[in-house]
C-alpha cells in the first residue's frame, strides 16, 4: 500500500562538511544567478495575472510539502542522468533568452531543480516528492496562446449548459456561441467567465487531496479526472443564475461585486463536491482494504 505524501522520512539536513557546504552554496548561488529573470518574470505574473495567481500558494506550499516528506532512506544520487538533464536544462534557458520566450525560460528553472535532485539523491526521491513536484507543475503559468485554445471550448460548454438550464426553466433562449439571448438582453460569455481559473484551481486542489488523503495510484487519478466535470457543471450552473437573475430580478446583478460573490461562493461549492467525492473514495478504500473478520 502507499505511503501517505507527508510521511516523514530522513529529514532534510545542511551537510556538515566544509568542502560540501562550499559546493551547496555554489549550486544555490549559480542557480540563482542563471534563473534570476525566469524567477522574477513566474513571481511577477503570479502576482498580475489572475489566471495565474493560484501559483502564489501552490509554490511555496509545494516546498513545504518536500520540507515534511524527508528524504527517502533508499534514494541513491543518479549524477550523470542528473549533469545531463542540468545542461539540458542550461540549453533550454539559453535559447528562451534568444527567443524571448518566458513559458521555455520557467520550465528550463523546474526542470533545472528537478536535475538538482537527480544528481543529489535519484530518482527514487523525484518519486517520492511527485506531489510537490505536481503542484508545481501546476503553478506554471501557460503561454497565452495555450489558455485561448482552453478558454474558448470552456466558454461554449459554458454558454451551452446555461442556455441549457435558462430554457428548463421556461425562458425563450437563443444560443449564438458563446452568446445568451433571452428576452431583452444579450449575455456574453467572456474569456474570464470560461471557468479556467476554476478549473485550474480544482485540479490543483484534486491533486492535493488526492495526494494528502487517497492512497491508491487510480483513486488519486480518479478523483483529479472528476474535478474536470465538476468545474464545468458548476461554471454553467454560474451562467444560469446570472442569467436568471438579469432575466427576473436586475441586469445589474450580471457584473460587479454580486457577480463576482457569485462566483467565490459557487466556487465553494464545487470545492465542498470535490471534497465530498474524496471523502466517499476514502471509505470505498478502506472497505476494499479491510482485512476480513477473523483473519
Amino acid at each position: 500500500m502507499a505511503t501517505s505524501a507527508i510521511e516523514a522520512t530522513t529529514p532534510i539536513r545542511v551537510p556538515r562538511s566544509t568542502d560540501a557546504r562550499i559546493a551547496l552554496a555554489a549550486t544555490v548561488v549559480t542557480f540563482a544567478i542563471l534563473f534570476a529573470q525566469p524567477f522574477a518574470n513566474t513571481a511577477s505574473t503570479w502576482w498580475s495575472d489572475p489566471e495565474a495567481g493560484h501559483g502564489l500558494l501552490l509554490a511555496p506550499l509545494a516546498f513545504v510539502l518536500a520540507w515534511r516528506r524527508g528524504l527517502d532512506p533508499s534514494a541513491t544520487p543518479s549524477r550523470g542522468f542528473g549533469l545531463g538533464l542540468l545542461g539540458f536544462a542550461v540549453a533550454i534557458r539559453y535559447v528562451s533568452a534568444l527567443a524571448a520566450d518566458p513559458f521555455l525560460s520557467r520550465a528550463s528553472m523546474f526542470l533545472a531543480l528537478a536535475a538538482l535532485v537527480l544528481y543529489a539523491w535519484g530518482s527514487r526521491q523525484v518519486l517520492a516528492w511527485w506531489l510537490p513536484a505536481a503542484l508545481l507543475a501546476l503553478s506554471v503559468p501557460l503561454p497565452d496562446v495555450v489558455l485561448g485554445s482552453l478558454a474558448l471550448p470552456l466558454q461554449l460548454k459554458a454558454s451551452s449548459l446555461g442556455a441549457s438550464l435558462l430554457s428548463w426553466r421556461g425562458l425563450p433562449v437563443h444560443l449564438d456561441g458563446n452568446v445568451i439571448r433571452i428576452p431583452g438582453h444579450d449575455l456574453f460569455v467572456t474569456e474570464a467567465c470560461s471557468g479556467l481559473r476554476s478549473l485550474t484551481a480544482l485540479l490543483s486542489i484534486g491533486v492535493l487531496l488526492g495526494g494528502l488523503l487517497l492512497k491508491h495510484p487510480m483513486a488519486r487519478v480518479a478523483i483529479i479526472a472528476l474535478a474536470i466535470p465538476v468545474a464545468i457543471v458548476v461554471n454553467g450552473v454560474r451562467v444560469f443564475i446570472t442569467g436568471f437573475l438579469v432575466a427576473f430580478v436586475d441586469p445589474s446583478l450580471a457584473e460587479g461585486f454580486t457577480h463576482i460573490t457569485e462566483g467565490w461562493l459557487l466556487f465553494l461549492v464545487a470545492f465542498a463536491i470535490l471534497a465530498a467525492m474524496t471523502l466517499g473514495i476514502v471509505w470505498m478504500e478502506k472497505r476494499l482494504t479491510r482485512s476480513p473478520a477473523g483473519a
